[in-house]
């Protein structure tokens, strides 16, 4: 009678693994601009999208382009120079502040399919002392793109199409619908930032719960038959 409880909770082992297993599998990234803030020396994902930010003179800001699943995942500007350096030739103005700005389109890794990413770059932007981020990228690196949610899309034109693709493990674009990106608009910069991207898919909940209904039914029988 043992041996019977013994197979049901291994079958139920043997499904919840496949069940989160096949979660797993279905993971995928976003090929987005994420926003960074700097330190001079290291970057810290932003909690404000670049909008909503409002750097004070002297601020860095960072913008990457790459292949991540969330803001956990999210790859770095992979330069981080301090403010006196990007704006060493940019004397202050009068009425204005200056915003360093590192803007990283990423590797040919993080490209789509058949485009050169742009080379790293720096700028300073003297914008009026309460512009946003978003108006310092803009003083800087037009043309900017953004879609109609006011999601990033692109800077200095790159990428030229497209904006927050799905991508699969083997980093092609998938069919599926696109996710947000950083927004110029949004409560935060992250990936998922409405709900999409984040936490378990309705599919996986679905077969948690099969799962359950299993288990239940295995551990019923096996009493039945202890009895």
């Amino acid at each position: 009678m043992r041996r019977t409880g013994g197979a049901a909770a291994a079958v139920l082992s043997a499904v919840l693994l496949a069940v989160l297993g096949a979660g797993e599998a279905q993971a995928a990234g976003y090929r987005y601009w994420s926003f960074w803030e700097g330190s001079g020396q290291d970057w810290t994902y932003a909690t404000q999208g670049p909008a909503l930010v409002r750097p004070d003179d002297g601020a860095v800001q960072g913008f990457r382009f790459a292949v991540s699943e969330d803001s956990q995942d999210a790859a770095r500007p992979r330069h981080a120079p301090g403010f006196a350096k990007i704006c060493a030739d940019t004397p202050a103005e009068k009425g204005s502040k200056r915003v360093a700005l590192v803007i990283d389109p990423g590797t040919a890794t993080d490209a789509p399919d058949g485009r050169t990413p742009p080379a790293l770059r720096t700028a300073c932007a003297v914008v009026a002392p309460d512009a946003s981020t978003a108006e310092a990228l803009a003083a800087v690196a037009k043309p900017l793109r953004y879609d109609g949610n006011a999601l990033l899309c692109a800077i200095s034109g790159y990428p030229a199409s497209g904006c927050g693709e799905q991508v699969s493990g083997d980093g092609h674009e998938k069919p599926a619908a696109s996710a947000p990106a950083t927004s110029a608009a949004s409560a935060d910069g992250s990936v998922g930032s409405d709900g999409s991207g984040s936490g378990p898919s309705a599919g996986m909940l679905v077969g948690v719960g099969a799962v359950l209904v299993l288990g239940s039914a295995a551990v019923v029988q096996a009493r039945r038959r202890r009895g």
